[in-house]
């Protein structure tokens, strides 16, 4: 059974949500008194409607794809050949940091480039802010 949470761990919550990891949130909540698992914040998270990373971090290429409503493995695929230059997390994920994706979106590969041109310009401005 679990713990509810506290206002004030979720006040925490809210203002920690788009700036921090939940490494960086669960010690900021441990120097306020309150003790919670990187598992249990990122399942709050979810729950209040926050992403799991924050604003500045790294994009998985599911993310990725989710945003630019494409199958994962096409963006799997633009990293495996050069394209879209990442840091493989382990032996299937990969993080994007979203000045490669912006380097990306801004000089494409021949190839794709009309499928690029296609894509909702505000959703590549989410993406790379």
């Amino acid at each position: 059974m679990c713990a509810r949470w506290a206002e004030q761990e979720i006040e925490t919550l809210h203002e920690m949500a788009e700036m921090y990891s939940l490494e960086q949130i669960a010690f900021r909540l441990k120097r306020r008194g309150y003790y919670r698992t990187t598992s249990a914040i990122s399942s709050k998270l979810y729950d209040l409607g926050y992403s799991n990373r924050p604003l500045l971090d790294n994009y998985s290429c599911s993310e990725i794809a989710k945003a630019l409503c494409l199958h994962s493995t096409t963006v799997t695929n633009w990293v495996r050949q050069g394209w879209l230059k990442a840091k493989k997390r382990s032996l299937t994920c990969y993080q994007v940091k979203s000045r490669d994706l912006k380097r990306f979106f801004k000089n494409p590969p021949q190839s794709i480039k009309k499928r690029i041109a296609a894509i909702d310009p505000q959703v590549v401005r989410y993406l790379v802010g």
